[in-house]
């Protein structure tokens, strides 16, 4: 019987470990099951996705690309909100906007935490820094250098911005009368002198730094310097993505030609009885086109040259106060001041452009407020807009009213105006960029 025992013994000892065993695996798989569990995310919040297929290709609209607005929703508290204070919102965010919700959550976000530091280098007196001055063609750019150094967006601790501003001037450069190539050497000069003495621009290669520049000078000056243009976000009056401007990296600046000469018109559609306006230079081969076409027709005013003073004071902005459809053709660049001019005294613009990324274009649908057309819609111009009926017409009048204030430049800068709409489009710029 003794010797019989130590088997007994070993066979509860295998018994023992294979307990044990399987105890140890079971326990594996319940630590890896909900370890697995835990590392899945909870699922986001998350408003309707906006419509990002803006402006289509048709005959209603131009060969334009919108950028793909990224959802970066604010913390909302539950009850922190009154049910009377979101109907007054639904007032004011109305369907011109793409997503009228998602763009007040992140404008509210964006006042809060957005930070942006100016590089301090660069005499003022010279190219940088400071406005040339605040009217004229180059006005958007003037008071974005003004409005950024007035605004709660500037921190003075580099450590703290989300973007950084390259304050040179080109339109401080054409004022002393630069030259283009001595212009693209000043601007190389003083990129190269930022990037040696701050390790800012070569973390992300400058997709965190941006400049800002209006009408042909800045870009002629800046297509010099590649590596800027490529990699800094380029907010420009200009932006033709046929010649280099990148929907989702640039930004596209209003060119506003401020202070405007008449107070803003509209809510006046009984005033407006002319079908259709436009007085300029032909300096684009879509003006000479056009001009040729329409210049003596009954129904629409087009005028081969700017209308001469010397007809009347202000000739050529009461023209806007009367009439329904405001043609907009590009002029040296794509861009053109008449389309900001026809918003600002209530007559709808008619965009007639290729290859022109509207400013504002991934938060504004353009055509709730304006006729967007091919250049090649040019000999149809007259039947398009008869086609459009009244009641589109008020539509479009009644929309255009309220975008107003988008396409307005201040000093101090006013909340939803032309400086805070660009810092907003930087703010989603700087949301997808990679560091």
């Amino acid at each position: 019987m003794l010797a019989g025992k130590p088997p007994l013994q070993q066979s509860q000892l295998f018994s023992l470990k294979g307990s044990v065993l399987t105890l140890s695996i079971l326990t594996l798989i319940s630590f890896t099951y909900f370890s697995f569990k835990s590392l899945r995310p909870p699922l986001p919040f998350s408003p309707p996705t906006p419509q990002i297929t803006l402006l289509p290709s048709s005959a209603t609209g131009t060969n334009t690309t919108t950028p793909s607005q990224p959802r970066i929703v604010a913390e909302k508290k539950e009850g922190n909100v009154s049910e009377e204070q979101e109907d007054n919102d639904d007032d004011f965010f109305t369907d011109i906007y793409h997503s009228p919700k998602l763009f007040k959550l992140n404008f509210e976000e964006m006042e809060k935490k957005f930070k942006i530091y100016i590089y301090p280098d660069g005499d003022p007196k010279t190219f940088y820094q400071t406005p040339r001055k605040l009217t004229g063609k180059y006005a958007s750019e003037g008071y974005f250098f003004q409005n950024i150094r007035e605004s709660r967006f500037r921190t003075e601790d580099p450590d703290q911005a989300h973007l950084f501003f390259i304050p040179i001037s080109c339109h401080k450069m054409r004022g002393k009368g630069t030259s283009y190539e001595n212009m693209t050497i000043i601007v190389q000069n003083y990129l190269d002198g930022l990037i040696a003495k701050y390790p800012y621009w070569n973390r992300t290669l400058g997709a965190d730094h941006f400049f800002v520049t209006c009408h042909d000078v800045g870009v002629r000056a800046t297509e010099g310097v590649p590596f800027l243009v490529k990699n800094a976000i380029r907010v420009v009056c200009s932006p033709s993505y046929d010649v280099g401007f990148i929907p989702h990296k640039d930004v596209a600046l209003p060119q506003v030609l401020q202070p405007f000469a008449l107070p803003a018109g509209g809510n006046d559609v009984e005033n407006r009885t002319s079908l259709g306006f436009w007085a300029g230079h032909r300096n684009s081969k879509i003006r000479v086109i056009l001009a040729r076409v329409w210049e003596n027709d009954t129904e629409l005013d087009i005028s081969n040259n700017r209308i001469s003073r010397a007809t009347g004071h202000l000739v050529y902005q009461k023209r806007f106060y009367r009439t329904k459809f405001c043609i907009c053709p590009g002029g040296s660049q794509v861009n053109s001041a008449r389309i900001t001019d026809s918003i600002h005294y209530g007559c709808v613009p008619v965009i007639l452009s290729n290859y022109y990324d509207l400013p504002f274009n991934d938060i504004l649908d353009w055509q709730k407020f304006a006729v967007i057309l091919r250049e090649s819609d040019v000999y149809q111009l007259k039947q398009i807009l008869k086609s459009i009926s009244h009641e589109e017409f008020v539509s479009l009048h009644n929309n255009l009213v309220k975008v107003q204030k988008h396409f307005q430049w201040n000093t101090p800068a006013v909340k939803f105006d032309a400086f805070h709409m660009v810092i907003y489009e930087l703010w989603l710029r700087h949301h997808v960029i990679k560091y």
